[in-house]
């Protein structure tokens, strides 16, 4: 027997390969599948299922293409119901993988059709359990991203029901492998490993302690932040379907020249720059966001480019494939080239650029008391704005920068010095401000890490907030 996890850090996702005896099974792949066929080929095996956890809403799955690929069998828990040919696995239901088998266990409650997979060793000993987004590492999944009609506190009272009956009784020395890790918005509280034991959260687990179901239902619907939008749109198309990734890549690997962009600038085309946003603001094409790839950058991405635009990338030469590879994990399938030579081809044609002034900290702190229409923009979240931000700060999230009601609270006459925590989403929300006319902004390089430590300012916290 053998298992692979298979991480994604800037998804925090986690998928994995089973194997025994020259038969394999997948759990919960991303979209761009190639790499599950490489362990398989490598490892002489044959992939025979894609076991899918349940219906995901921050990523589009692999499993449709990786099962027209190999012939496996898609299989899902009881009452997904989809647009293509899978199997329901009924609870208790047992699958065969050579040697060993693999248990199919409703859990409902993240979703109505979540489903763990507990692994039973050649002796026939539970040896590990997949947990999909009902069990993370000190959390359990969030229970308001697909209702049935339900509301969360009904689906979290069917998850209680679930963790009680279904997962407590397992025993303590069970690996546990979940479809997530710490950054992902599918759980609240979750721990900084990615695999864990029954036992240890068990011990830890703030929703595995004794409580009763509504002290239960309390806990792990308190402080749920709003689910990003795109999460609705990704479940559509994990239940209904998506267009094969190699036609994404045919479309959207079109080497594109200046001329050609132009014309399409024509036909509203949108610009995203996946450059480094320490690049982005020395030089980019006028019109165009920057969303880097050294960030979270396709959850960043799926925030705030629209789904049902045509896009042309600008990248750093060589980083076309996977500019367009991880956009296609949530959900973008409208990528109708990239600029060929990427912006120094439009430097050297001679077409205007615009930029955004970087400074440093310590230059906000000396312009703070002379310039009376200066407006320090905090672009962090609300619980980091919270923990500490300069006195009279104007919070407004970078996700909520497509949102005109929060745009509108600016106004042309202000000079804007925009932050977030360390330099890379102050570069998305100024490129954002850019595209929408605004033209007095600084960047302020190393974020709020560098502001801090600067003397003669005042900082704010809320009450009850650490340092």
């Amino acid at each position: 027997m053998y298992i692979e996890q298979i991480y994604t850090n800037c998804l925090s996702e986690a998928a994995y390969y089973i194997e025994s005896n020259g038969e394999a099974a997948i759990v919960d792949p991303l979209r761009d599948f190639d790499k599950y066929l490489n362990i398989a080929e490598k490892r002489g095996t044959k992939i025979k299922y894609v076991f899918e956890t349940h219906f995901h809403a921050d990523f589009v799955s692999g499993h449709i293409d990786l099962a027209a690929s190999t012939g496996a069998k898609i299989i899902f828990g009881p009452g997904a119901e989809t647009n293509y040919k899978v199997y329901n696995a009924h609870d208790g239901e047992i699958f065969k993988l050579g040697n060993i088998q693999i248990k199919a266990i409703h859990t409902p409650g993240h979703t109505l059709e979540s489903t763990c997979y507990l692994l039973y060793d050649e002796s026939g000993k539970a040896n590990a359990i997949f947990t999909g987004d009902t069990l993370f590492v000190g959390d359990v999944g969030r229970p308001d991203l697909s209702s049935g009609g339900l509301s969360s506190e009904d689906l979290a009272g069917i998850m209680y029901d679930s963790i009680q009956n279904k997962i407590m009784p397992l025993a303590d020395d069970i690996v546990v492998y979940p479809a997530h890790g710490p950054g992902s918005s599918c759980g609240k509280n979750m721990g900084p490993e990615t695999q864990s034991t029954i036992g240890n959260e068990k011990q830890k687990n703030y929703a595995l302690q004794p409580q009763s179901k509504e002290d239960f239902i309390k806990a792990v619907t308190t402080g749920l932040k709003d689910a990003p939008k795109y999460f609705s749109l990704n479940a559509k198309m994990n239940k209904q379907g998506y267009e094969d990734i190699a036609e994404i890549k045919k479309n959207g690997l079109k080497p594109l020249s200046v001329d050609e962009l132009k014309a399409l600038l024509k036909n509203d085309v949108y610009i995203l720059d996946t450059r480094n946003a320490t690049v982005f603001t020395q030089g980019f094409i006028p019109g165009s966001v920057s969303v880097g790839l050294e960030g979270r950058f396709a959850e960043w991405a799926a925030m705030i480019v629209p789904f049902d635009r045509d896009i042309v990338l600008v990248t750093e030469e060589g980083k076309e494939e996977e500019s367009l590879i991880r956009l296609s994990r949530v959900g973008f399938e409208k990528i109708v080239g990239f600029l060929k030579g990427g912006y120094q081809a439009w430097v050297s044609a001679g077409e205007k650029s615009d930029m955004i002034i970087d400074i440093e900290a310590d230059e906000l702190v000396m312009d703070l008391p002379y310039d009376n229409n200066l407006v320090v923009l905090d672009v962090r979240k609300e619980a980091e704005f919270a923990g500490g931000h300069l006195e009279n700060a104007l919070n407004i999230p970078t996700e909520q920068f497509t949102d005109i009601t929060q745009i509108s609270q600016l106004e042309d006459n202000q000079n804007l010095y925009i932050h977030c925590a360390g330099g890379y989403r102050s570069v998305i929300a100024a490129s954002l401000l850019k595209k929408q006319g605004f033209n007095n902004l600084r960047n302020i390089l190393g974020g709020w890490s560098k502001i801090k430590d600067q003397k003669n300012i005042k900082v704010l916290k809320e009450p009850g907030m650490l340092n």
